[in-house]
């Protein structure tokens, strides 16, 4: 008996709609996986089969009866037939097909038959449509790593010859040699030309570049790149830069193209770009040449990178290494989350990488069939393609969305804020937790001796790396080097981690007004740990500002795999004899100056005071301790180092003269707090809506900054009943309540070195991030845990780091 469901209304994917046909949306099985993937005929949602069988979960919470399955079997290759001769200059790049045999079916999980009639219906143009489509990771890398394209004169001011038909999408061939794909149509005589060969395969002859150069027509798009939508590759070859056309609908009817019945065949020039960019290879090998011994099994996946995501994989490598994440996100024996979305859900993305990388089920040796025999491949595996986490963590974020490489310490602290606003519902407990301590700051007057103590709760710390410089030799800098950077050629002076430790707990003079006696001596600071976590995060500041430009520094830190006590950095707490200043004194308001931008705002003078000692501008200043809760120096300044190329970063800070709570973040963001949308992105990380309505209203409608803030203000409920979202924050949260102290406050407080993230180049914004993890390594010569070497897929034995630990950019220490 035929399947009753082909006659239902299915339609193929639109060219902005997510299709998964790679891997599951609940685990990393895959279409490479020995029983395929299932991807539902309705949604699109892609779900595994077998063991865990993920798409008849999907069936029985959604009830879409069809699935398309997709097998993917890679092809045998001999490899001891010689090569064919090269009979002309050609470049040739291997595709899909060549690698690949793919096999596909219809299957209905409702009907009790497995004949399914792929002609029914609308069935045939659905698949043909899942196979074309781009799939979500693609899609969210092609999005990332869009430009944003203008209109120039000669799409304005294009001047048409006079209309005829083109031939149909299929009929079409370029009008000097014949061929019948990549053509481009000129949108000022309607004739038809090949453009350039592409990567991938792609054939070109130039023909369509040739037409211009003989007629001086300017403008063409690229047929099979036109979407219903109104999106296409438009070239304007007399800019010879990639154009947009607003009049692309109009100009395309002139030759009897009607946009709407266009169907998207071919990739975009920017989807090709982004398949040659992740094509780059690294290196594993050590300084003499040897490979170094890949590594299998639970606890050694790699994670593939999917475009300048090594910063992304080298945090999530070290964070899953610990105890705390792998109890709260690794759970196989429990059944998924219940979401409707899956793709979509933080927890379940959050429990896949953690399956993924904990379970081994993916950690194991790839090679090609048939490899040489006295020349065999070194093993490897091809590692797991976090797409739709990362998609997640960057969604809404004006950095961490894109495929620009990122600072690995500001996406630990972007991720932590993301984990700790979701949900933990009982019996979970926030991993974040274990991470969070207390630290105390003592200020004393130079004068009356009269001090504060003030306690603030963190989850990492930032300490500054003394810079020692060593004169530069003549055989090391030149004259050009030395005109290309400042810092060309420098050597530093070693440092060791505790010196580090000891300058950011010494005390330290700031220039404040005293509310009690009124002297403008100034008084010291010192900060020093309240409590410690469990773990401890520490980034290692070397930085210097050249030219307002954070400019990193290799200077030498010595750290030791040994443990180490750090209760010399324990505050003591007020003691006998001590007198406090009042509670209601204001420290350092005398200092406040009238003219302060922003009259309700009254930034955290301390802060301000060390901000401007590193060289910020005032205004930069505020900007920054506004945006950041009005808490410390060190998160204004990571903030400044990520909003250095903002337009409006030297504009003062306007709160609307009102003074009020109400009264707006920035200039003319009065409506910032009502955009349903930005509501609804913040809404998905966990925030409740009268939250995310006063956290966009305060910051000028910024959704990165409102994230900051709400993380800043965890007690604010919003805009709505107080009594009642206070209630609901405190249940979703699951955060400790302020009158426990985070961490401990035992003693000793000893510490081992777990893992640390390790980066190479001369900015945090480019360059390469790795990952060195401390691991018990079965079958290792030798007792006790040996380091393992992350580099994006690739998982090996390190051996010695002493180097790699010198110039380390994140450590993770563990107490013991």
């Amino acid at each position: 008996m035929d399947c009753s469901h082909t006659e239902l209304d299915f339609q193929p994917p639109r060219p902005n709609q997510s299709v998964y046909r790679e891997d599951c949306t609940q685990c990393f099985d895959s279409i490479d996986s020995p029983g395929g993937l299932n991807v539902c005929l309705s949604c699109f949602n892609g779900g595994c089969v077998g063991e865990r069988n993920h798409g008849l979960l999907h069936y029985e919470s959604t009830q879409h009866p069809l699935a398309l399955n997709i097998r993917r079997t890679r092809k045998r290759i001999n490899r001891e037939e010689p090569p064919q001769k090269v009979s002309k200059l050609a470049i040739a790049a291997e595709t899909e097909e060549d690698r690949y045999e793919t096999k596909k079916r219809i299957l209905c999980y409702s009907c009790p038959t497995e004949k399914v009639n792929t002609t029914a219906g609308h069935l045939s143009r659905v698949v043909d449509g899942i196979l074309k489509a781009m799939t979500f990771a693609r899609q969210e890398e092609v999005k990332a790593w869009e430009q944003e394209f203008t209109e120039c004169e000669h799409t304005l001011c294009l001047q048409q010859e006079p209309s005829k038909q083109i031939p149909s999408q299929d009929l079409g061939q370029c009008s000097m040699c014949g061929l019948k794909e990549n053509l481009w149509l000129c949108l000022e005589c309607g004739n038809l030309g090949c453009g350039r060969a592409q990567f991938g395969g792609v054939g070109g002859n130039s023909h369509g570049l040739a037409h211009t150069k003989s007629s001086s027509h300017a403008v063409a798009v690229k047929l099979g790149s036109i979407t219903p939508e109104g999106s296409a590759d438009v070239y304007c070859y007399k800019c010879d830069e990639e154009r947009v056309d607003s009049n692309l609908a109009k100009h395309l009817a002139h030759w009897g193209i009607n946009i709407a019945e266009r169907e998207k065949t071919e990739k975009s020039l920017m989807e090709m770009q982004v398949e040659q960019n992740l094509r780059w290879e690294f290196s594993m090998t050590t300084e003499d040449g040897k490979e170094l011994k890949p590594l299998f099994g639970e606890g050694f996946t790699g994670l593939k990178n999917i475009g300048n995501s090594c910063y992304l994989a080298s945090i999530i490598q070290c964070l899953f290494s610990l105890p705390d994440f792998r109890l709260r996100y690794y759970r196989p024996q429990d059944s998924p989350p219940a979401a409707n979305h899956p793709a979509e859900d933080l927890e379940t993305q959050l429990r896949k990488i953690a399956d993924g990388l904990l379970s081994g089920r993916y950690s194991y040796p790839q090679t090609d069939v048939q490899a040489i025999p006295d020349n065999p491949e070194v093993p490897h595996q091809i590692g797991l393609a976090p797409a739709m986490l990362k998609h997640l963590i960057g969604r809404g974020h004006e950095e961490f969305s894109t495929m620009r490489q990122q600072d690995a310490f500001e996406l630990l602290q972007h991720l932590f804020k993301l984990i700790t606003i979701s949900q933990h519902p009982p019996p979970f407990q926030d991993p974040i937790k274990s991470f969070r301590f207390a630290m105390e700051q003592r200020l004393q007057c130079l004068n009356c001796r009269k001090v504060r103590y003030r306690t603030d709760e963190q989850d990492n710390i930032s300490i500054p790396v003394p810079v020692r410089r060593k004169p530069a030799s003549a055989s090391t800098t030149n004259d050009s080097e030395t005109k290309t950077s400042p810092l060309a050629g420098a050597n530093f002076e070693p440092v060791t981690l505790q010196e580090c430790l000891e300058i950011f707990t010494s005390p330290d003079t700031v220039e404040l007004t005293c509310p009690s006696c009124t002297s403008k001596a100034g008084f010291t600071k010192q900060t020093k740990f309240k409590t410690f976590p469990q773990n401890l995060a520490i980034n290692a500041r070397r930085f210097e500002l050249v030219n307002w430009v954070p400019t990193k520094l290799d200077i030498p830190v010595e750290v030791s795999d040994e443990v180490f006590d750090m209760s010399k950095y324990k505050s003591t707490g007020l003691q006998s004899g001590e007198e406090e200043l009042p509670e209601d004194a204001d420290v350092g308001a005398a200092n406040i100056s009238a003219g302060s931008s922003g009259a309700a705002f009254v930034p955290n003078a301390i802060a301000l005071s060390q901000l401007e000692s590193m060289g910020f501008p005032r205004v930069r200043c505020e900007k920054a301790l506004h945006a950041t809760g009005n808490e410390n120096a060190e998160d204004a300044m990571t903030w400044l180092f990520a909003h250095m190329e903002d337009q409006d970063i030297d504009v003062p800070l306007d709160l609307g003269g009102g003074g009020g709570e109400t009264a707006p973040a920035m200039s003319g963001a009065g409506s910032g707090g009502q955009d349903p949308e930005k509501i609804a992105q913040l809404s998905d990380m966990g925030i409740t809506a009268p939250q995310a309505r006063k956290a966009l209203r305060e910051c000028g409608g910024d959704v990165n900054r409102a994230l900051d803030w709400v993380f800043s203000h965890l007690d604010d409920a919003g805009d709505d009943d107080v009594a009642a979202v206070s209630a609901a924050a405190a249940d979703q949260c699951s955060m400790q309540p302020r009158s426990e102290m985070a961490g401990s406050a035992d003693l000793p407080a000893t510490f081992e070195l777990q893992s640390i993230v390790c980066h190479k180049g001369a900015s945090i914004h480019a360059g390469h991030y790795v990952a060195f993890v401390r691991k018990e390594i079965p079958g290792a010569e030798g007792e006790g845990k040996k380091w393992v070497l992350f580099n994006d897929e690739k998982v090996v034995e390190a051996g010695d780091v002493h180097e790699m630990k010198r110039f380390a950019y994140v450590y993770f220490f563990r107490s013991v």
